[in-house]
């Protein structure tokens, strides 16, 4: 299983980004596909997560400005974010948890200035 993400970028404090991942390989139909980041000199943390049925799941920083969703005719998820903090600043890492290991994408940067 492969996981490539993409979407980060510079922005300014109160705009927004979209971060997208696409899973490729053997993907089963049951599974959880999420958003962590990592700030610096931080560990890493969930921001957002999303089973296939469509339940999702939030951080309680990402309450309110942080959307997930997913097509899962792609294996893609997807993360808008709004609003966006200077706090928010971090290396976001997508990943899938089904039957069997867990896979992390590579990571994309989110940086937003104050």
């Amino acid at each position: 299983v492969q996981l490539q993400a993409s979407g980060g970028g510079l922005v300014q404090a109160g705009g927004s980004l979209r971060l997208s991942c696409a899973a490729s390989g053997r993907i089963f139909s049951t599974n959880v596909m999420g958003w962590h980041r990592q700030a610096p000199g931080k560990q890493r943390e969930l921001v957002a997560a999303m089973f296939n049925s469509g339940r999702a799941m939030y951080a309680d920083s990402a309450k309110g400005r942080f959307t997930i969703s997913r097509d899962n005719g792609k294996n893609t998820v997807y993360l808008q974010m709004n609003s966006l903090k200077p706090e928010d600043t971090a290396v976001y890492y997508c990943n899938i948890r089904q039957q069997g290991p867990e896979y992390w994408g590579q990571g994309t940067l989110v940086t937003v200035s104050s």
